[in-house]
């Protein structure tokens, strides 16, 4: 069995999703395309030794049609030879990517992959490919005759079934804030941010190096201000549970764009190579869970990935547990015993961006590279997925 290594990981900066985002002027084929072209480029990589290029995206509509993978590699001018997929497991998709891509190093299909993910939801908006369709069909209506809910109304559930009160959720969220201010302001993501040239406002040409998302100084007075995002009176009835609505923009991850893009290979190929890994894959898991409650999937996924690798939660010195809304790491760490410290230690998607299909890999990336700094062991990064699923990775630093 052939382990399968990260030899290297980046990703652009994070760009507010919607039009005058810093990033909103670059067509998401374009993103994708500079993270390929960085990533061989700095490990001085012969593009046409790769295997395969998997990467995720969840708007696979308009721009973002069509296959982005294959169309990036392109782009990036790898050899027509370089295959590339495109694949959907909505929030998780890039993580779910990393999976794929050392399963099969591991199981001997793959020699050298790139993983990566990507997402313009400036350009193509959450939602697009729907074009107010019914995207379920009459088998999963009849199972759940009472309908589905969006993610913001799962998200309230969770902070009422937990009693997480707002000043706990908006409490969480300074606390991203202000750990991801002080991650820039130290240059913790200097490795893994690659440089993005972007129009500006005037049509001149900027080079984009920071988050757009981050807002030092925020404090939990100022999201206090903020008014709930998903109150409505049908869904009160329906869950009279919820008795004060508690997500906001404040709490909740921003829409926004970015690519991310991990280099895995054998330990062998990498031996042969000359390339130094940063970190073996140890263990994965993907699971369903309640597509009411869909968030809360990356408890059992964690409970599922511990229990393959013989490790307890103490034993993982940094957890990367997406923060698509505050509850999700909150009801995480809780049911868990997780050490809050350990947690998003240079904080989470509430402060650096939650660009859909390119967060997986995003959170590896930024694992990957603190495991480096800190000297720690072992990571493991968990994500909540639309539908009910959530995936969860143990790597281990080499």
């Amino acid at each position: 069995m052939n382990d399968a290594v990260i030899v290297d990981a980046v990703r652009t900066p994070a760009g507010k999703g919607k039009p005058g985002g810093q990033l909103s002027g670059v067509h998401p084929t374009e993103l994708l395309s500079e993270v390929l072209r960085v990533l061989v480029g700095r490990n001085d990589l012969d593009p046409a030794l790769v295997d395969d290029v998997i990467a995720g995206c969840v708007g696979q509509a308009g721009e973002q049609a069509m296959n982005i993978a294959r169309s990036a590699v392109l782009g990036a001018e790898f050899p027509e030879s370089v295959p590339a997929t495109t694949i959907d497991r909505q929030c998780g998709s890039s993580q779910q990517a990393a999976s794929f891509a050392a399963q099969g190093v591991i199981a001997g299909a793959y020699d050298i992959v790139i993983a990566c993910g990507v997402e313009s939801m400036s350009r193509v908006p959450m939602g697009s490919p729907l074009q107010g369709r019914d995207p379920f069909g009459p088998g999963l209506a009849a199972r759940y005759p009472d309908g589905l809910v969006n993610q913001g109304v799962s998200a309230e559930l969770i902070a009422a079934r937990w009693k997480f009160d707002r000043e706990t959720l908006d409490a969480y969220a300074a606390r991203s804030h202000d750990r991801a201010a002080a991650a820039m302001e130290s240059g913790a993501f200097a490795k893994e941010i690659i440089p993005v040239t972007a129009p500006g406002p005037d049509g001149d040409a900027r080079v984009l190096t920071a988050d757009e998302t981050v807002r030092p100084g925020t404090d939990t007075a100022g999201l206090a201000a903020l008014r709930p995002s998903f109150a409505d009176e049908e869904t009160g009835r329906r869950f009279p549970e919820i008795e004060d609505w508690r997500i906001t923009p404040g709490n909740s991850s921003p829409l926004t764009d970015g690519a991310s893009a991990v280099l895995i290979m054998s330990e062998a190929k990498a031996a042969a190579l000359g390339l130094r890994p940063l970190a073996r894959f140890h263990s994965f898991a993907v699971t369903g869970s309640d597509p009411l409650l869909m968030l809360t999937g990356v408890v059992p996924a964690t409970q599922k990935v511990l229990a393959r690798t013989g490790l307890t939660i103490d034993d993982i010195d940094a957890y990367e547990v997406n923060e698509a809304f505050a509850p999700v790491p909150l009801v995480w760490q809780q049911e868990l015993g997780a050490d809050p410290e350990r947690l998003n230690p240079l904080g989470g998607a509430i402060a650096l961006g939650h660009p859909l299909g390119a967060s997986g890999t995003r959170l590896l990336t930024t694992l990957v590279h603190h495991l480096r700094t800190t000297g720690g062991r072992y990571g493991l990064q968990t994500m909540c997925e639309g539908g009910g699923m959530a995936n969860a990775t143990v790597i281990e630093r080499i």
